[in-house]
């Protein structure tokens, strides 16, 4: 089913009063309302599912290599746009991205095709496209410079303090598992890292969660 709501897409799109509106109207019927569950695919490596607008919820865009590992690239808020979800409209791209839904979410899905033709038509939709993903190279190469360049304490002490941001909250209910694979590595190599942690006194570990106990001397870590 289409979507007809203007305000929704004015919202969204800082581009949407600068189209025709016949491209309006394009836009609005090449676009589908979609809702997402917490641990649903949005987007699976080969496809060209479409430009994503994220209504509300959150998702998680990340890489996923032959032998299974993982590593989160970036997370999308309320607000935010997917241009990677549609990259065969995206001249040299050549790797392929998956996306989940981390808590209930509500997106609209603009086709692929109708996005393109108009972003060709107007150089406004143009570079909105191209601003956005310039914006998600830039927050994949900062995961890429700390997979290369940081040592784990400091990027499981950066990705705590997101996380607990996210969660508005001192206590990150993620299993060891789910960290290993927003960061990259192993659940072993995460478990380890979390006692010592938890050992100098920054975190409390048990069932429950990870608690942040020092938040300050986590910060100093951090940065």
């Amino acid at each position: 089913m289409s979507v007809k709501n203007e305000a929704v897409f004015a919202e969204l799109y800082p581009f949407w009063n600068a189209l025709t509106p016949s491209q309006q109207l394009e836009m609005m019927e090449g676009t589908t309302l979609r809702s997402f569950e917490p641990g649903d695919h949005v987007h699976n490596a080969g496809q060209c599912t479409g430009v994503l607008g994220i209504l509300f919820g959150r998702l998680r865009v990340y890489l996923l290599s032959d032998t299974g590992k993982e590593v989160t690239l970036f997370r999308l808020m309320d607000g935010d746009t997917c241009m990677l979800s549609a990259s065969c409209i995206i001249k040299n791209i050549s790797f392929d991205i998956y996306v989940s839904a981390e808590t209930k979410t509500e997106l609209l899905l603009i086709s692929s095709a109708v996005y393109d033709k108009i972003a060709n038509e107007n150089p406004k939709a143009e570079s909105f496209m191209k601003d956005i993903i310039s914006m998600r190279f830039s927050e994949a190469m900062w995961i890429v410079e700390q997979l290369l360049f940081m040592k784990l304490d400091r990027r499981v002490s950066i990705f705590l303090l997101e996380q607990s941001a996210l969660d508005e909250s001192d206590i990150i209910t993620l299993t060891h598992e789910q960290i290993a694979n927003h960061l990259g590595t192993a659940r072993e190599v995460i478990s380890r890292m979390l006692k010592y942690m938890s050992k100098e006194g920054l975190l409390s570990v048990s069932r429950k969660g990870i608690t942040i106990l020092d938040r300050k001397a986590l910060m100093a870590l951090a940065n």
